[in-house]
């Protein structure tokens, strides 16, 4: 319970580097913790059908249960009062509004959300809803999913259906969460929903996906004013592994692949040459689709994790590119990432530069490891207290050098089902023992609530 102290991370306390109004918080998403998959109308989603294909999630889990958040919601609003936070990036799962994903609503599902919104404003804490986080409605993957034109069209659908409902209590939005996770990881590597291997869905998957992107911000502003609509990726900070020269190219390919070809097309710039000629797939441009495309955001929000050193790998899989383990001394967590906050901060200051970001958050940053309850019945995780420290420091750093950061989101609330990782990583800065859903504050979210409070006791100072 003690605050990590150490010289290299003092600047976490200083706040000379946190703007007015800066956004503390905690994020999400449904079918990582909701369960409840069967209940109250909700029908089967990608995920649903692909962590029960035996061999495709580690241990056989699944996410028919998770963290019970659809029954115990309200525990864990109290466990984001005790933090402090006053912000909630959580995710509304489309199969439980929509459960076909095209035709009625179900008012069971849609109720749910308002439930917790109107909660979470009584509590203090602003909702920051993400449309969608990868559970695509089953239905809709049987008629195409991402790779047909028609689910960036329903999604908008959609989109405007849970703006209507909630347009009156909710300002900031999400449309997409990690649409690169989407399209490559779950339609060219095949780890994730809907689990296929071919460039020849991926690409048109991830054209989709910014259609829809730009249709459903579009949609939103039309049925809530003053709507403030932002779209999360995953971002990476590139380096080669050697200075070869083959090396070096196969950074610029990976960022082509990982960054550029999700930040371009959202600023205007349209989908990078470079990257077109690689993947040698023609895209389903229609008339206006660009435009839609680059309909301006509110704000961006960064995802970031580990920085990504790479490797040329001309027999390997597109881009070519082969993400090399971290040198041997390097900190890394439970699932091999290494620990380099400099990269966020690297990434942060790219976007603000090269693309001339008006508002930022980092929607998602943390760590995994394997914890445990101690027998003083706390869970003691120094290692993510450690992370959060050096990630919150480099995002002093990045104001300092004029990014527009507006909040931090940790990622996340609670130890949830990891998508392929299953249950064994735990990211949470709460505890939750699956067996019976008791929840416990880790160190880490102790730690965390103490910045958040130091904060405010030092902003209310200053305006004193």
């Amino acid at each position: 319970m003690n605050p990590l102290t150490t010289t290299e991370r003092q600047p976490v306390d200083d706040f000379s580097w946190v703007p007015d109004g800066f956004v503390w918080g905690v994020a999400t998403s449904a079918y990582q913790i909701e369960g409840a998959v069967a209940e109250d109308g909700r029908q089967p989603s990608i995920w649903d059908t692909l962590s029960h294909t035996p061999g495709r999630v580690a241990g056989g889990a699944t996410g028919d249960v998770a963290c019970d958040h659809y029954h115990r919601w309200r525990d864990d609003i109290e466990m984001m009062k005790a933090l402090g936070v006053d912000a909630y990036r959580f995710s509304v799962a489309w199969p439980r509004v929509i459960p076909d994903g095209d035709g009625p609503v179900n008012p069971a599902g849609l109720a749910f959300y308002e439930r917790l919104v109107d909660a979470l404003l009584d509590a203090g804490i602003t909702p920051y809803p993400t449309l969608y986080h990868w559970d695509l409605p089953q239905a809709l993957q049987d008629r195409g999913g991402w790779t047909a034109r028609e689910t960036a069209e329903l999604f908008a659908t959609y989109a405007a259906i849970v703006a209507g409902a909630l347009g009156d209590r909710v300002t900031n939005w999400v449309t997409l969460n990690e649409p690169r996770c989407s399209a490559w990881i779950g339609h060219l590597e095949g780890r994730h929903a809907p689990g296929i291997s071919d460039i020849r869905a991926a690409v048109p998957a991830s054209y989709h996906l910014l259609l829809g992107h730009g249709l459903a911000a579009r949609a939103i502003r039309a049925r809530t004013s003053g709507a403030q609509v932002g779209l999360v990726n995953l971002l990476s900070a590139c380096e080669p592994a050697s200075d070869r020269e083959a090396d070096i190219d196969a950074a610029a390919r990976f960022d082509g692949h990982a960054n550029r070809w999700w930040l371009d097309p959202v600023h205007g710039r349209g989908f990078p040459e470079d990257m077109l000629r690689l993947y040698g797939t023609d895209l389903p441009i229609q008339a206006g689709d660009m435009e839609t495309i680059a309909t301006p955001l509110d704000w961006l929000g960064v995802n970031y994790y580990t920085p990504s050193v790479l490797a040329d790998d001309p027999d390997g899989p597109l881009p070519y590119a082969r993400e090399v383990p971290a040198p041997d001394g390097a900190r890394r967590t439970l699932l091999d990432w290494e620990v380099r906050a400099e990269g966020l901060e690297q990434v942060l200051v790219r976007v603000a530069r090269d693309y001339g970001a008006r508002r930022l958050y980092v929607t998602e940053n943390g760590s995994a490891w394997a914890d445990t309850v101690a027998q003083d019945g706390q869970v003691h995780d120094p290692e993510r207290a450690r992370y959060l420290e050096e990630h919150l420091a480099v995002c002093g750093r990045a104001i300092q050098l004029g990014v527009p950061l507006a909040g931090y989101f940790a990622w996340s609330l609670l130890d949830n089902f990891e998508w392929a990782d299953g249950y064994e990583p735990r990211f949470g800065l709460v505890y939750v023992d699956y067996a019976t859903q008791r929840r416990v504050i880790k160190d880490s979210g102790a730690r965390y609530a103490r910045v958040i409070r130091s904060y405010r006791e030092r902003a209310g100072a200053a305006a004193r």
